[in-house]
């Protein structure tokens, strides 16, 4: 299975990695580099509410519902995936960056056309996202194109970053920690699994349950406060082994750098080393900041505002938090420690021994713990995130037929249960696979509506310097 996941991935994530990559350059210049010149604007707005806007959330809360399915187990296992000596090596980390630059740009387009395309009920109820953009900005004969990207959308959720990922994430870190301690086991269907993974993967399926049944409300209020704070302790955790590990900081750097244009190859000759760097890094940092996928402008589209270019913005500040701040801050530990190196390790094992190495006067149990609740936040606000972007795709291919949509929802419960007992490298595969068949139609739709896109962010900016808006 995993040789069959891989041939079909090796088709499909070449030919995304290139589309995804010339979306944001060419958003970029459509846009005047509007992630260079207009960051600091978009920092500021994510804490600032426009008046009388009508949508369902605010621009924070909707930034936190993004935020809580793009910061997952991609910061924390998919860069050590990435930065690992079998995979793209440090180099993976800068191609990283380069991605994250690009993806501002595309984000912010997604954001942009998501508030300017959706639709609100009667009732106040916001619908938008890529399959409207599609319909209603390239027009009825489109309609098609919105359905398969509906369609893939809610495999994502389903059996991609939504659940066998996230899960499969969190049993391994808590197996990791509490299995030396709980060391029994069972069997199920032939195989033999700790009871540490059978536990946490019903306690995280019920606690999911709990959250994704209260709907976007709900889950909006639990990112509102689990986003913010995990984060912080994540930040604040890895700046800590910075500083008590200054001096591997520049030759880490120096490592990344020479990993990127082959000057240190990994493996093979110069040319094959630079493009698994790439590859790795540019399919990673699209796993975990999802530009391009056309899942961040499904929440963008309930922000309460008027503008999109200022919803844009603030979607915009996403990518940036998620890969330019955390995804880094993860990879240097990993290359800082020489953990990326060790063949022996695999998937969070790889960053929960940098954490340990980093803080080595400290017993190892707690690094350890400090990575595990991370990531148990990091994944679980993922979960949640993911079953909202789900649950939408849902409403859009069934005619808002809620019956339907309850149906997804104990699916997607029941996914999140059996992530635990599937490999790793099967995960990420089919996480790759479908991350791919979903990014296209979103693609498209970018390119074909990039003349509304340019105008639109003309014509805010403009109105801003004449004063006729606020700031």
């Amino acid at each position: 299975m995993d040789a069959f996941l891989n041939s079909i991935s090796s088709v499909i994530s070449i030919p995304l990695i290139v589309f995804i990559l010339a979306a944001g350059i060419y958003l970029s210049c459509r846009t005047g580099f509007v992630q260079v010149f207009h960051l600091p604007r978009a920092l500021r707005y994510m804490f600032k509410d426009e008046d009388g806007a009508s949508g369902e959330v605010s621009g924070f809360a909707s930034l936190c519902t993004a935020l809580s399915s793009t910061i997952g187990t991609g910061n924390i296992v998919g860069v050590a995936t990435a930065v690992g000596i079998l995979a793209g090596g440090p180099g993976a980390l800068f191609w990283m960056w380069v991605a994250a630059f690009f993806g501002m740009a595309t984000k912010y387009a997604e954001g942009l056309l998501a508030v300017k395309y959706r639709t609100i009920d009667e009732d106040g109820h916001v619908l938008g996202g890529p399959f409207y953009y599609i319909e209603n900005g390239l027009g009825k004969k489109w309609k098609w194109l919105g359905k398969i990207f509906a369609f893939f959308g809610a495999c994502v959720g389903l059996m991609g970053i939504g659940t066998f990922s996230q899960v499969n994430g969190i049993s391994g870190a808590a197996e990791g920690f509490f299995a030396p301690y709980f060391p029994a086991t069972v069997t199920l269907l032939g195989m033999e699994y700790s009871v540490v993974t059978i536990i946490t993967g019903v306690l995280v399926a019920v606690a999911t349950g709990l959250v994704v049944i209260g709907g976007l409300q709900r889950i909006s209020s639990v990112s509102q406060v689990v986003v913010p704070f995990m984060a912080i302790l994540y930040v604040v955790t890895v700046i800590a082994l910075f500083v008590t590990n200054f001096d591997k900081l520049p030759g880490a750097l120096a490592e990344i750098v020479q990993g990127a244009f082959g000057i240190k190859p990994i493996s093979g000759g110069i040319l094959a080393s630079v493009i698994m760097s790439m590859r790795n890094g540019v399919a990673r940092g699209i796993f975990s900041n999802e530009a391009g996928l056309g899942s961040a402008p499904i929440a963008s589209a309930a922000a309460k505002t008027k503008e999109p270019v200022r919803q844009g913005l603030i979607s915009m500040t996403g990518t940036f938090i998620d890969t330019i701040v955390i995804c880094t801050m993860t990879g240097l530990s990993i290359v800082m420690m020489g953990s990326w190196a060790d063949e022996n390790l695999e998937g969070v094992a790889v960053t929960t021994d940098a954490f340990q190495k980093g803080f080595h006067f400290l017993p190892k149990e707690i690094p350890a713990f400090i990575l595990m609740i991370c990531l148990v936040f990091f994944a679980f606000t993922t979960i949640i995130g993911w079953n909202y972007y789900g649950e939408r795709c849902v409403e859009y291919l069934s005619g808002k037929n809620k019956a339907v949509v309850m149906v997804y929802r104990i699916l997607y419960i029941l996914a999140v249960f059996i992530g635990p007992y599937m490999t790793v490298s099967a995960v990420w595969t089919i996480a790759d696979i479908f991350n791919s068949l979903m990014a296209l139609p979103n693609l498209v739709a970018l390119f074909g509506l990039s003349g509304v896109i340019a105008s639109e962010t003309k014509s805010y900016f403009t109105r801003l310097k004449a004063g006729e808006i606020k700031d």
